[in-house]
């Protein structure tokens, strides 16, 4: 029998910051995706960042970038921001 782990979701200042500037109706989606992290960190959509430690989901047109420490069962958000250029710079 399979035990289900569940992670603890901690979103940080800055990506809280920019999820404020989010409409609702794609925020409520964003949330959802955000919760599921609790359960599965590694969505069968999730990539893992090239260039640093961490994954990004894709919910729509938005990025949640994030790191997940398996000694602490933790799921930290540290953006969540709208695709373009500027991304994955300056994170």
């Amino acid at each position: 029998m399979a035990v289900q782990v569940t992670y603890q979701v901690v979103i940080e200042r800055k990506a809280e910051k920019e999820s404020e500037k989010i409409p609702s109706a794609y925020r409520r989606v964003i949330d959802k995706a955000i919760l599921s992290l609790a359960s599965n960190p590694r969505p069968r959509n999730a990539q893992k960042l090239t260039d640093r430690d961490g994954y990004r989901i894709r919910v729509g047109a938005y990025r949640i970038l994030y790191i997940i420490d398996e000694d602490a069962k933790l799921v930290v958000i540290y953006r969540i921001k709208i695709r373009s250029e500027s991304t994955y710079r300056d994170i």
